[in-house]
């Protein structure tokens, strides 16, 4: 079952943290970071303030698996490119310190992931956000992973990209395989090019373009 943005920020309140939604592309929800930060740490600012400290700036730093969209985050609050941002993961390397203004500097890092997955679905979600480097995986078999769980939960993006309207429950073989005929990637003798089929459809979701998309809720993992 998937979830909705204020389900999850719901979810991460409720655990004592604070939660900001917003859209690095079109900026939405930018402007609430600066306050809810400063509301997060009043605590600690007035302290500094007690002790003459009025010009302290806030060290924060930015943590999460590769390829979320860490450097995305810092270059929208920060008004420019000051870190370097690709679609694909273990772009940043090394860390480095960002003034984003304000009196805020954001510490960007390597994106981080666990030495070893025994949650196979938790490293499914993973490879399926490119967090977990194509190289080493079968693109043909995550794709067709994908595309089971679209269809069931999302069929409607599928239609609305692809023009997939198959019926529920149709294998992920027999979806990659009608994908690639509605975009006309056939080799000679009219076979459907899956792996380029597979690409695509990674490089599609990952960009965005079958819209928002959610691959768990918060009730999935404990909360």
């Amino acid at each position: 079952m998937a979830a909705s943005a204020a389900e999850i920020r719901l979810c991460l309140r409720s655990s004592g943290g604070a939660a900001v939604a917003m859209d690095c592309k079109s900026g939405k929800g930018v402007k609430q970071f600066h306050p809810a930060l400063r509301e997060l740490l009043k605590e600690q600012i007035a302290q500094w303030r007690a002790k003459g400290l009025l010009n302290r700036p806030i060290h924060v730093m930015v943590v999460g698996i590769p390829n979320v969209g860490k450097s995305s985050f810092i270059n929208k609050m920060a008004g420019g490119k000051r870190a370097k941002v690709e679609d694909r993961p273990g772009v940043t390397r090394t860390k480095q310190w960002v003034k984003l203004g304000d009196g805020v500097e954001m510490l960007d890092t390597p994106g981080v992931l666990w030495p070893k997955f025994d949650d196979q679905q938790a490293a499914q979600r993973l490879a399926f956000t490119g967090a977990i480097n194509d190289d080493v995986l079968d693109i043909e078999a995550l794709a067709m992973l994908l595309l089971e769980y679209l269809h069931e939960a999302y069929p409607q993006a599928l239609t609305a990209r692809y023009k997939i309207n198959l019926p529920e429950g149709t294998e992920g073989r027999i979806l990659l395989e009608e994908l690639g005929r509605k975009r006309g990637m056939l080799v000679p003798g009219g076979e459907v090019n899956t792996e380029r089929a597979a690409i695509t459809l990674l490089d599609e979701f990952r960009s965005g373009k079958l819209g928002r998309i959610t691959l768990e809720a918060p009730e999935n993992e404990g909360a």
